[in-house]
């Protein structure tokens, strides 16, 4: 699954517009390496966000293509 998807779906980010625009400005990397929205993620990946605030790293524990609301934390793991 693309990255920009997996941001929306996993509902980090709230749309995948945003995602998108995330990734071209180099502010997600995935396993240390900044990475375009295309970029595919699978399980076990490290993803860091940049946010002007501070940073998001967690852990990718699985890919969906949907989930629910409420099923949507189980998809990932805070590492710090």
């Amino acid at each position: 699954m693309r990255i920009d998807k997996f941001l929306k779906v996993s509902r980090i980010l709230k749309r995948r517009t945003v995602a998108q625009e995330a990734c071209s400005g180099g502010k997600v990397s995935i396993n240390g390496k900044e990475v375009k929205p295309s970029h595919p993620v699978k399980e076990g990946d490290t993803v860091e966000i940049s946010y002007a605030s501070g940073a998001l790293k967690f852990r990718v524990l699985a890919v969906k293509e949907v989930v629910k609301k409420d099923e949507a934390p189980s998809l990932y793991e805070i590492i710090s």
